[in-house]
């Protein structure tokens, strides 16, 4: 058994390597990925006139206690 895994090790090893999808465009799919999250998040942060509430100071107006 362990004399066929090696034997086909070094045939797989002698075969001519062709690169595959991700190794020709993998990184140009990443990049275009990137480019469009970076501009759809972008438009969304900017554009859609989201009113960020992050603090609440100002806002918050004490009520009256009531005993």
């Amino acid at each position: 058994l362990a004399r066929g895994i090696q034997h086909t090790a070094v045939r797989q090893a002698h075969r001519k390597y062709e690169p595959n999808f991700h190794d020709k465009y993998g990184n140009l799919v990443l990049l275009g990925g990137a480019a469009v999250f970076t501009t759809v998040w972008g438009y969304v942060l900017t554009q859609l006139g989201i009113e960020w509430g992050l603090s609440p100071v100002g806002r918050i107006t004490p009520r009256e206690w009531r005993e």
